[in-house]
């Protein structure tokens, strides 16, 4: 059976014409997405005009990135485009930042790999675990966009300079408590220079963003017992120190 009047094209035809395969014109015809007008006698799939203008709509929203559920409504008049388009682009906003993450993280595997450094499959897939199981402390204080920026800057430091400024703490936090101990005065020049360390450390972190920094600060104050068990981080009264000495500066 034939269309009525107008261009037609067999499956194969149509395929060759749009850079569609056959299987994926029988598959959209499966799916109900893109079903052609008529059959010849012999059951042969024939597409008129308005079902190649239809697949070239379909073609265009799979750019967008889509899923053929959500075309399949959308052309059908079911769902509407704004809110549709609204929830893909915050997905696709989520998978950004997930690239932007794995990126850096591999970009500081690749850089340690040309100076010389050996990683292992092990290594790869405790680099993979580190990109998709962040620590629930970290997530609470950041936004997915401030830790894939976090990672960016890690990878533009190199691992070099994270080594050396994760060394430099305990020692500040050591001579910190030490001035403490001694009594010194917040305003005096000594504790005005490790204040001046303290915050050029903090700068390495978050390069002098705003957001990041107040971020780092909210996470400290609301868990100084833990950082300062787990991982040897500034007890409440070197952090007061810290921040009288650096009110002091201004």
């Amino acid at each position: 059976m034939g269309t009525q009047g107008g261009q037609v094209w067999k499956v194969g035809q149509l395929a060759n014409s749009t850079g569609v395969t056959v299987r994926t014109l029988h598959h959209y015809d499966h799916l109900g997405l893109v079903r052609p007008s008529a059959r010849t006698l012999s059951g042969y799939r024939l597409y008129a005009e308005s079902d190649v203008e239809r697949l070239y709509a379909v073609l265009a929203l799979r750019q967008l990135g889509l899923p053929l559920e959500a075309i399949g409504e959308l052309l059908d008049g079911s769902s509407a485009i704004g809110p549709l388009l609204e929830r893909h682009s915050a997905c696709l906003d989520r998978q950004m930042v997930a690239i932007r993450n794995l990126r850096a993280q591999l970009s500081s595997v690749a850089a340690g790999m040309r100076g010389g450094q050996e990683v292992s499959v092990t290594d790869f897939l405790e680099l993979i675990r580190k990109v998709i199981t962040v620590d629930e402390t970290v997530k609470a204080y950041f936004t997915d966009e401030q830790l894939a920026d976090l990672a960016e800057r890690r990878a533009q430091l190199g691992e070099d300079t994270i080594a050396r400024v994760q060394a430099a703490w305990p020692d500040l936090i050591a001579r910190v408590q030490s001035a403490i101990d001694a009594g010194a005065d917040p305003a005096g020049p000594q504790a005005q220079g490790l204040a001046a360390e303290w915050i050029g450390l903090l700068d390495q972190f978050h390069g002098g963003d705003d957001g990041l920094r107040d971020s780092l600060y909210r996470m400290q104050a609301d868990n100084a017992a833990k950082f300062e068990v787990q991982y040897g981080g500034p007890s409440p009264a070197q952090m007061d120190f810290i921040k009288a000495a650096n009110a002091a500066r201004h």
